[in-house]
């Protein structure tokens, strides 16, 4: 008999056992976080040129802020960007 050790769990469970949970946790952050960027930026009219010289940055620095695979990020960039689009981040634990 084939049984399925995954049946009736969640695929949080999954993830977890297979040691996946946190790296698909921080995707999924980054990619929402990328997306409300650049809807702002849509929304503004800014260009990843104009933004990075808000941010005082590179566009280098810009791309990997919207590149939605890299998670890694500073809180530095992040309230940079905020900040140059005139917005704010909020963080919480949950």
């Amino acid at each position: 008999m084939n049984t399925n050790t995954y049946i009736g769990s969640s695929f949080d469970d999954f993830l977890a056992e297979e040691a996946m949970l946190e790296e698909a946790s921080a995707v999924a952050t980054k990619r929402v976080i990328s997306w409300q960027i650049s809807q702002e930026m849509k929304a503004q009219h800014l260009t990843k040129t104009a933004l990075a010289a808000k941010m005082q940055t590179s566009r280098a620095a810009l791309n990997r802020l919207l590149d939605e695979n890299d998670t890694s990020l500073t809180l530095t960039t992040l309230t940079s960007a905020a900040k140059a689009l005139g917005k704010s981040f909020r963080f919480e634990l949950t």
